[in-house]
């Protein structure tokens, strides 16, 4: 007998279609499975044959079984393949009408016991089966409320493959999952971090708060000790929530790179990454001979923050730059190209020089000229370009450490954040930006109107300090963003000025 089943394959964060065609013959004995499968889903012979088993239910040993993953060209990883093949099998096996089962999707890896495990990548593929009108999509329990926030479709949480068996028969349905709104796992965040335990550094918070208000990239450059780490880890404490747009989008990263917490199946947090300067390039931007989201991609909608910037292999660090300019990074293979999103925001922190204390006026610093010329030369001059906020990071001195009152909470800079951040959705309300470090020549020229003051000022900064094009335009995104936060309509020279003594004193 002949069996069809509905699947999806994982390309990137989207799904195709994928159809499990199972034909079971007396003719020809044999168990095979074609259609590219990679060695998990070769595996998967025997995980269903052990499973069958031990579901009380009679594996056709002297007949030949034929499964094929179509289409046939696109290649196929993982082992969510088990339970469509399992399923049909049984399906081709009993003779079972498969139209029944025409506008239902499954997905699922089977253990030894046909339970059904975790699989990744549920939330792109109830999306898909959302979009492309399959009305049922079974998964297993554990991915289900990961599913169930997608609307139009019904979820049913699936725990054994009996289950799945006893719900095709009618002798024991599985209850539905009922639809979650997205809304219920929107809470009050709480942050272990907050600006008002951080003593001194108001210029350092100042600029923070910039950065949050436009995702501005920021480096932090300062003697070891002063503070800039703690600061880039508070950094999360002054973001706005996140939209339920883009908490779909974040979720999407981590059901496919296997992250999501099976008691989380919404990321409404935004996200801080934080990878070590070991890290590889494919660690960093994605990649692999199956293409998967790297750090980039995780800190989508967040804070990539990199710490001791220049011990990080300068090709590694090269790779940045391209995402850093458009937000997104493309992966090309043999086999198709790949894009991640990657619109994160970046803090990097280093010190000026191998020592540490080439700023530091309290400290003698004991590297040579030429030593410190080569730890600078670590960073390429292009890469510090797409950088919008240079910041010093002095010693904080003794009066201000033994302070007793607290400096203004996150909260209260939070605030202001999220105002800057309403004024730029309203700006970009018929675009696809939501911040102005997105704006691009076009709406540069539309949303950062200057007056004649500020236009000689600029004049004369872009003369004298030698910037580039794609700085000339970040003072202009920067300014923006200060005038954002004065809750003011035009760019004054004051914001000009503001955002120029940002940038790296060497240019």
């Amino acid at each position: 007998m002949f069996s069809k089943i509905n699947s999806a394959a994982m390309v990137g964060l989207d799904c195709t279609p994928i159809t499990v065609e199972v034909d079971v013959s007396p003719r020809w004995p044999g168990y095979q499975i074609v259609g590219l499968p990679d060695t998990a889903i070769q595996e998967a012979k025997q995980r269903i044959r052990t499973a069958w088993k031990n579901t009380d239910l009679q594996f056709p040993h002297n007949a030949g079984i034929v499964i094929n993953l179509a289409p046939a060209d696109v290649r196929k990883e993982g082992s969510a393949y088990d339970l469509p093949i399992a399923v049909g099998m049984y399906m081709a096996t009993e003779g079972k009408e498969f139209s029944l089962l025409t506008h239902a999707m499954f997905v699922g890896e089977l253990a030894l016991d046909g339970s059904l495990r975790h699989t990744n990548g549920i939330l792109p593929l109830a999306i898909f089966a959302s979009q492309h009108g399959y009305t049922e999509l079974f998964v297993p329990a554990v991915n289900a409320k990961e599913a169930s926030i997608i609307p139009h479709v019904t979820v049913y949480p699936a725990e054994s493959f009996k289950s799945i068996i006893n719900h095709i028969n009618g002798t024991e349905l599985i209850l539905a999952m009922k639809p979650v709104s997205v809304a219920d796992f929107f809470e009050a965040t709480t942050y272990e971090m907050d600006m008002a335990y951080v003593k001194g550094q108001e210029f350092v918070k100042r600029a923070l708060e910039i950065a949050a208000s436009g995702a501005h990239n920021v480096l932090l450059s300062g003697p070891p000790g002063s503070g800039k780490t703690l600061l880039a880890r508070t950094l999360p404490s002054i973001l706005p929530q996140m939209t339920t747009e883009e908490s779909i989008e974040v979720t999407k990263i981590y059901s496919v790179a296997g992250l999501l917490p099976t008691e989380l199946p919404l990321v409404t947090e935004r996200p801080f990454r934080s990878p070590h300067h070991s890290a590889s390039g494919v660690a960093l931007v994605g990649g692999g001979a199956f293409p998967k989201p790297g750090e980039i991609s995780l800190a989508h909608r967040g804070v990539l923050f990199l710490d001791e910037f220049p011990e990080f292999p300068r090709q590694v660090l090269e790779n940045l730059r391209q995402p850093l300019e458009d937000g997104i990074v493309t992966i090309s293979r043999a086999q198709g190209t790949i894009t991640f999103p990657a619109r994160f925001t970046l803090i990097a922190s280093q010190n000026p020089c191998p020592c540490g204390y080439a700023s530091d006026p309290e400290r003698t610093c004991s590297c040579s000229q030429m030593m410190i010329e080569r730890y600078k030369k670590k960073i390429s001059g292009p890469l510090l370009d797409r950088i919008d906020l240079h910041v010093e990071v002095p010693r904080v001195q003794f009066e201000k450490l033994s302070q007793s009152e607290l400096a203004e909470s996150s909260q209260n800079i939070r605030a202001r954040v999220e105002q800057a951040r309403e004024r730029q959705q309203q700006r970009f309300k018929n675009s696809p930006y939501t911040t102005n470090s997105e704006m691009k020549n076009k709406d540069i020229r539309e949303f950062c109107k200057l007056r004649d003051d500020s236009v000689d000022l600029l004049r004369q900064a872009v003369t004298h300090m030698h910037l580039s094009a794609r700085a000339y335009h970040r003072i202009l995104k920067l300014a923006r963003t200060i005038a954002d936060l004065a809750s003011k309509d035009d760019i004054a020279t004051e914001h000009i000025a503001e955002a120029l003594q940002y940038r790296a004193k060497s240019e």
